[in-house]
């Protein structure tokens, strides 16, 4: 018998001002299980790193997309995010039984979803993917920061914070700015 092949799709990135917003879709191996697998939100960055490095080596199958700032401005974020997960999926390079969906909404693929909230904290293959969109991400705006450290991004990772919105206010806004977002709005009006 065949056995059928789970995948675990999660985001990282939907509330930041800048950056892309990423997505990744993970087939754990049932013969390697990872230990440690979590929300990547309530895992320290360290161990986010390491279970990422595990994730990429054990996975049966695992794969990384994004979509980016201008598709986020122009589509929303929510139909952006369901985009990227819908290119991860399709990079995986096999065709899963079933795709696990973290959230509410599932992106437009032609095999059987299901969309779970809080999965991330749930489905060990939603945690993987968890852990490795926000691992891509956050190596994103650390690329960010060394172009661009005044706005000071390996401290925020885009995120609306007084010292990000103080730095737009300071320097103004960036092309990988979310320009549809009202903070980053408001800035754009008062110039």
């Amino acid at each position: 018998m065949i056995k059928p092949l789970i995948c675990g799709v999660d985001e990282a990135g939907r509330g930041p001002l800048a950056g892309a917003v990423f997505a990744a879709a993970v087939i754990l191996d049932p013969a390697r299980p990872i230990a440690g697998l979590a929300d990547s939100k309530k895992l320290l960055e360290k161990k986010r790193d390491a279970l990422a490095i595990e994730i990429k080596e054990h996975a049966l199958a695992w794969a990384i997309a994004s979509s980016s700032v201008e598709e986020i401005d122009e589509i929303n974020i929510l139909q952006a995010s369901l985009l990227a997960m819908k290119r991860a999926v399709e990079s995986l390079g096999v065709v899963p039984t079933e795709v696990l969906i973290d959230g509410l909404h599932c992106p437009s693929l032609p095999m059987a979803m299901r969309a779970i909230v809080q999965g991330d904290s749930k489905e060990a293959t939603i945690s993987a993917a968890s852990i490795l969109a926000k691992t891509a991400r956050d190596a994103d705006l650390y690329e960010l920061d060394k172009l661009y450290p005044e706005y000071g991004f390996a401290k925020h990772k885009g995120y609306p914070t007084p010292l990000h919105i103080q730095m737009l206010e300071q320097h103004g806004v960036l092309s990988f700015h979310r320009k549809s977002y009202a903070p980053v709005k408001k800035i754009l009006n008062l110039k």
